[in-house]
């Protein structure tokens, strides 16, 4: 994934993927339940359609990032940069929105 920049639709279900470097990956439809993406830098990013629930996005850069229709239902978002982020169609239910940078409902 990381040497291709693509894993699209693939399960990366409770993956620890604390500070890595996801910038520009295509992460649509994949499925990252309960993964560990604190501190990542996913900024422009692909992560259409991807179930992020209970994913662990605490202080991650998603910059620019492709959320359209993802689910984030009780992802930790807290103090993560979603700064021209697509977050339309996006399922926030339940999750943890404190201090979030530039996110536009």
């Amino acid at each position: 994934m990381l040497s291709t920049r693509q894993c699209v639709g693939c399960n990366l279900q409770g993956v620890d993927l604390e500070r890595a470097d996801l910038r520009g990956v295509d992460l649509s439809n994949a499925n990252l339940t309960g993964a560990d993406l604190e501190k990542a830098d996913l900024s422009n990013a692909n992560l259409s359609g991807a179930n992020l629930t209970n994913a662990d996005l605490e202080e991650a850069n998603l910059t620019g990032a492709n959320l359209q229709n993802a689910n984030l239902t009780r992802a930790d978002l807290e103090d993560a940069n979603l700064t021209n982020a697509n977050v339309t169609g996006a399922n926030f239910t339940g999750a943890d929105l404190d201090g979030v940078i530039g996110l536009q409902r």
